[in-house]
């Protein structure tokens, strides 16, 4: 009796291993989603936004875009640090499925005075009560990015009040030369780009 015991969780045991190999490859069978799918190209371009938004020094002084066409991803935007450039590249080229990448990302000329505008501009925007609730998200929706004393307003905001807000508030930073309000609203943006 005591050896019977053994013997049948042996079984037991042997039969929950044998059904494991020989359901596994059927999980694994099912074809992916072809290059040309919407499907695949709805996954590509998730995956390259998140390892975009990961990059450790992304900050909201910096604007990077991207383009997903079939396979081939176009960077663009700006940089305050070239590390992000060359970061935004490595890590879109880690992306399985990623054919070729083209990376047009421009980065910024050091300015003292660029670095100054891009403090006040983020005080008067983001301290302004009706945007404060953009500066508490995890990943920041407007974008400063500042050249040569030139601001442009980039990202997604929730509404049309919001988006004027912004707009008025970055004219009222002194130094200034020009103001472009690039600024999006929420879900209006094209499914193949991004922020």
């Amino acid at each position: 009796m005591p050896k019977a015991l053994p013997n049948k969780l042996r079984a037991a045991t042997l039969a929950v291993i044998v059904a494991a190999i020989l359901t596994a490859p059927v999980a694994h069978t099912q074809n992916p989603p072809s290059r040309s799918s919407a499907q695949y190209q709805s996954r590509l371009t998730t995956e390259v936004r998140h390892q975009l938004v990961m990059i450790p020094w992304l900050s909201l002084f910096d604007n990077l875009q991207y383009r997903v066409d079939g396979n081939n991803v176009t960077l663009s935007g700006q940089v305050t640090d070239p590390v992000i450039k060359d970061e935004a590249e490595k890590a879109v080229k880690g992306i399985e499925g990623v054919g070729s990448i083209t990376n047009n990302i421009e980065v910024l000329p050091l300015s003292p005075m660029d670095n100054q505008i891009r403090r006040a501009e983020y005080r008067a925007i983001y301290s302004f009560p009706s945007l404060e609730k953009y500066s508490t998200m995890a990943i920041p929706q407007i974008h400063i990015v500042v050249k040569n004393g030139h601001v442009t307003l980039e990202g997604a905001v929730l509404n049309q009040g919001d988006k004027e807000a912004a707009e008025i508030r970055a004219k009222t930073v002194p130094n200034v030369f020009s103001v472009t309000d690039d600024l999006k609203i929420e879900n209006s943006r094209s499914p193949n780009s991004g922020q």
